[in-house]
């Protein structure tokens, strides 16, 4: 789960450092901070023990459940009741996916 987790937390921030720059006009180095950060997001993944289309699968899950905390956290969204459920269910999923016992 580490590098799920390390892995959404590079492809977000990236994008929000992006996003800031684009969509608030804030400074370029931003862009280009969040762009670095976007390629160690391509790497990380590639750490996962398992194939590249459950690694990734997994990821996605992963990701919506961060993305739901860092509009939380960051930008004071708070999440309702059908997000929280979402967000669980999708977990429970990745959970499946990852460590499930396979022959």
């Amino acid at each position: 789960m580490l590098f799920f987790v390390l892995a959404g937390l590079c492809e977000i921030g990236g994008g929000y450092l992006v996003w800031l720059w684009l969509r608030e006009g804030k400074s370029i180095w931003l862009a280009l901070i969040g762009v670095a950060i976007l390629g160690l997001y391509g790497a990380v993944p590639t750490l996962q023990p398992t194939d590249f289309g459950r690694a990734y699968a997994a990821y996605g899950g992963v990701f919506i459940v961060l993305s739901i905390s860092w509009g939380w956290l960051i930008d004071r969204i708070r999440p309702d009741k059908f997000d929280l459920l979402g967000g669980w269910i999708i977990l429970l999923g990745v959970l499946v996916m990852m460590y499930a016992p396979r022959n």
